[in-house]
């Protein structure tokens, strides 16, 4: 007869919103993120929220400089992982453009927040979408991190 073996429950949270391709949309992802990412047990200002956000900011801020196509929207995906430790941020947007690691530039202020999503991140990368334009994800390891049971 065969061993039946118990398998470990994963637990998979998820939160998706969209938001408008603006300065304001940015802003409320990023707040809403903090928020979720509170509701599932990884608190305010740990470092692995200020990961989480910093790459949800970045992203953001990236559809609304660079993937910014009037009238449409972008899309925040959180996915919470207990069993692995994980964050998965998902940020999709209508441009076809695909965001590119480039070196710092040595003056500016602007072009180094894909260097630091590179900094914080475990993976990440980008991945065609149903319709137009990407998605770009990004995971971050946040073990030691309980899920509440949220409401």
């Amino acid at each position: 007869m065969p061993v039946i073996r118990a398998q470990e429950a994963v637990t998979v949270s998820v939160f998706a919103q969209r938001f408008s391709s603006t300065r304001r949309g940015a802003q409320l992802a990023r707040m809403l993120a903090a928020h979720q990412l509170h509701v599932w047990g990884v608190p305010y200002d740990s470092p692995h929220s200020d990961a989480v956000l910093l790459v949800v900011a970045e992203l953001a801020a990236n559809v609304v400089l660079h993937g910014c196509v009037p009238g449409r929207d972008f899309e925040l995906r959180l996915l919470r992982d207990q069993g692995a430790g994980r964050v998965r941020v998902e940020v999709s947007d209508t441009h076809d453009g695909r965001p590119v690691l480039a070196p710092a530039p040595v003056d500016g202020e602007h072009g180094r927040g894909l260097l630091l999503v590179d900094a914080v991140a475990s993976r990440w990368g980008v991945a065609r979408r149903r319709g137009p334009g990407k998605t770009v994800w990004v995971e971050v390891d946040c073990p030691g991190t309980a899920v509440s049971a949220g409401p």
